[in-house]
């Protein structure tokens, strides 16, 4: 069975840092971009970070650009979000996807994301 597994989530303080994994079983991370996702109580869902297979183009949204970093290790079948400066407008249910056109961008249709992890909760309060 292919699916997508989400951890690292949690409480910290505004300030503060967290990383998230997503990491794949059942298939190979190798051939496909991965996307970072968020949603917060009564929002919609967002785009937060999106990875290409071989890592060389990432993207950002406006709102976590110098303060969110993404990365993979493909031979860990792992895709990484290092979440720094987080403020209480970060608290949301992160969700990492999959698809495999290496020509998304955060603006992709959710659609186009063939598997879905269930979420990790991040929580940034004092």
């Amino acid at each position: 069975q292919r699916q997508l597994v989400e951890s690292g989530g949690g409480l910290v303080q505004p300030g503060g840092s967290l990383r998230l994994l997503c990491e794949a079983s059942g298939f190979a991370l190798d051939y496909w971009t991965i996307g970072w996702f968020r949603q917060a109580p009564g929002k919609e869902r967002e785009g937060v970070s999106l990875i290409s297979s071989n890592g060389g183009t990432t993207h950002y949204a406006d709102s976590v650009k110098g303060r969110f970093g993404i990365s993979r290790n493909n031979a860990k079948n792992t895709v990484y979000l290092q979440m720094n400066s987080l403020t209480p407008e970060d608290t949301a249910v992160y969700s990492c996807a999959a698809t495999n056109s290496d020509y998304a961008t955060l603006d992709t249709e959710l659609g186009a994301f063939r598997y879905w992890g269930q979420g990790t909760p991040v929580t940034v309060s004092s």
